[in-house]
């Protein structure tokens, strides 16, 4: 059901995807239609035509409209939305914090969009930059667990799991191969029995109360389970310290936000095979998210459904669709549903330490930050923007995750840095392209090079008569390492000579720089365009430079040009860079 603005007392209903309702009320304003028009480019903004789609996101807006009209009552203004004009607005948006004016900005424009209300200055004003950029000084971003925090955690969850599960399944043998105790008595086989086919309720036999009638005959002994209730429905009904770990170890295994862990229910898992499930959830930001979950979280999902089999058989009807459904051996609540709350006695009880040797902090969205941090992204490549994660804006990935990498992580990002940037020079160094001179007049044209590539005579001569030749160009040095390891001859494909800072280009190397040309036409008639830019364009851009009538006479283009045969012979090219 859409948004709808309440005018009296004025605010606005909204039902969301998960069937819930908020009604929210604005409260007193002195500017009613002003009020009533922002309104309704918020009722517009919420599920199902907008993205809104929380109870507090509704409010934050709220907070917003009334900071807006605050402001504007203050500098007099008691007009509507067709009013405004481009310097009341930006004096609206330099005095106002960033959530105002970035909400504010929201709501006009959509109202704008909806009526066409706002003056054409004022639009554009609206569409523009920010005056006041959200900064986030006060803001302090989780670091994710290091590596031997992270396998601390996550060995210690697998521990736990594999145990209760092994227990589970051995009680589950107990139980089948016993009977009722009212006829075959009392042992640990037939409690298990009991508490199989009755419920953990039945349970309640082991409690203390029965234990003091221990002269009677119909009561349990004492010593079949000491620690009573809790102890002998352990097996059969997870305890919370054991949902908990499942808990961890699907939200390390999936990445889920903890508002969305918590909620998840049967309904939203869909098993496309043996192995493959999608899964839906709630983010409690946004709205539903959909998630092909892992063969790793799809083992366990399938485990803990076997694993909670028996307490979900067991539990009142309300909670059988959630997935944490959990008994409650005491306390006043027997059943319970949803997330568990993490809690310091989780912690200590497993003795899990941070680096420093002090109890580890556990906390659900640094568990989604190390997650992302460490996350497989081989599948991502092509993708023209991917970093962190194809679903997330660069500026999301920017505040949240980019910068709370490891110091592993944070060396290798300044490495690639660095290559870039020194790609981006020797891409932007002009080519050196020689005549038939000698090696004084050479080092006189060049003295930069020179003394860049620590060039002496003896080289600069070799250079000049083609004893350093390649493919495309004469290599300074073959062996320095700049595309392959130190020492080694240069691995590099011929068309990356024309980018290396080490290749000096003469005239007897025009035939192989149009083979090359050549070759650069072929792949761009069977290659789309944004592909061929990406893998050849720089090397394109710089062969038509060297060839241009600046550095080589047309005459000798010509005569070379004559010896090009435009086949791929002509280059030592592998077998998957052939042409059609």
């Amino acid at each position: 059901m859409p948004a709808t603005v309440i005018d009296d007392p004025l605010g606005i209903t909204c039902t969301f995807s998960n069937g819930t309702t908020q009604v929210a009320y604005l409260g007193p304003c002195s500017n009613v239609v002003l009020a009533r028009q922002l309104l309704v480019a918020l009722a517009d903004l919420v599920h199902p035509h907008g993205r809104l789609d929380s109870a507090r996101t509704i409010e934050t807006y709220l907070t917003a409209v009334r900071d807006l009209l605050s402001r504007l009552g203050r500098a007099g203004f008691r007009g509507s939305a067709e009013d405004l004009t481009r310097a009341r607005v930006a004096e609206l948006w330099m005095g106002a914090r960033h959530q105002t004016e970035s909400l504010g900005r929201i709501l006009l424009r959509r109202l704008d969009d909806l009526h066409d209300m706002l003056r054409p200055d004022v639009r554009e004003l609206v569409d523009g930059r920010l005056y006041n950029p959200n900064f986030r000084s006060n803001r302090r971003s989780l670091q994710p667990y290091t590596e031997t925090e992270w396998s601390r955690l996550i060995e210690t969850c697998r521990s736990m799991i594999r145990t209760s599960f092994a227990g589970y399944r051995d009680a589950r043998a107990m139980a089948e191969r016993a009977a009722d105790p009212r006829t075959s008595g009392w042992s640990a086989d037939s409690v298990q029995w009991l508490l199989l086919h009755r419920g953990p309720d039945a349970g309640r036999v082991l409690g203390t109360r029965e234990r003091r009638c221990g002269h009677r005959p119909d009561a349990v002994p004492p010593e079949l389970y000491p620690g009573g209730i809790v102890e002998a429905v352990a097996d059969l009904f997870p305890p919370t310290e054991v949902v908990k770990a499942y808990q961890v170890l699907f939200g390390a295994y999936t990445g889920i936000v903890p508002d969305g862990l918590g909620a998840l229910g049967l309904g939203g898992i869909e098993w496309a095979g043996d192995v493959t499930v999608l899964l839906d959830y709630v983010k409690g930001r946004t709205a539903a998210e959909g998630l092909t979950l892992s063969v790793a979280a799809s083992r366990l999902l399938r485990q803990w459904l076997e694993h909670s089999s028996v307490t979900r058989a067991h539990a009142p009807e309300p909670l059988r669709e959630e997935l944490w459904v959990r008994f409650l051996p005491t306390g006043q609540l027997r059943w319970a549903a949803g997330p568990v709350e993490p809690g310091s006695r989780w912690v200590r009880r497993q003795g899990l330490l941070d680096d420093a040797g002090a109890p580890l902090r556990l906390h659900g969205h640094r568990i989604r930050t190390t997650f992302e941090s460490l996350r497989d992204r081989r599948g991502w490549r092509g993708s023209s923007r991917a970093t962190i994660d194809p679903n997330h804006s660069p500026q999301v990935e920017g505040d949240h995750y980019l910068q709370v990498s490891t110091p592993a992580q944070k060396n290798a990002v300044d490495a690639i840095i660095e290559d870039a940037q020194n790609d981006m020079v020797r891409r932007a160094q002009p080519p050196v392209v020689l005549d038939a001179e000698e090696a004084a007049r050479f080092a006189e044209r060049y003295p930069d090079t020179v003394e860049r590539l620590h060039l002496d005579h003896a080289v600069i001569a070799e250079l000049l008569a083609g004893e350093r030749d390649v493919f495309t160009a004469a290599c300074a040095d073959q062996l320095s390492g700049l595309h392959g390891p130190t020492g080694k001859p240069c691995p590099a494909r011929p068309w990356v000579c024309l980018l290396c800072p080490l290749a000096l280009f003469a005239p007897r190397h025009l035939p192989n720089l149009l083979r090359l040309k050549a070759f650069f036409a072929r792949q761009w008639k069977q290659m789309p365009a944004a592909h061929f830019m990406a893998v050849f364009g720089p090397y394109a851009t710089r062969l038509d430079h060297i060839l241009s009538p600046s550095h080589f006479p047309a005459e000798a283009l010509a005569q070379a040009a004559d010896q090009v045969a435009d086949t791929d012979d002509e280059l030592p090219l592998r077998a998957e860079e052939t042409t059609v």
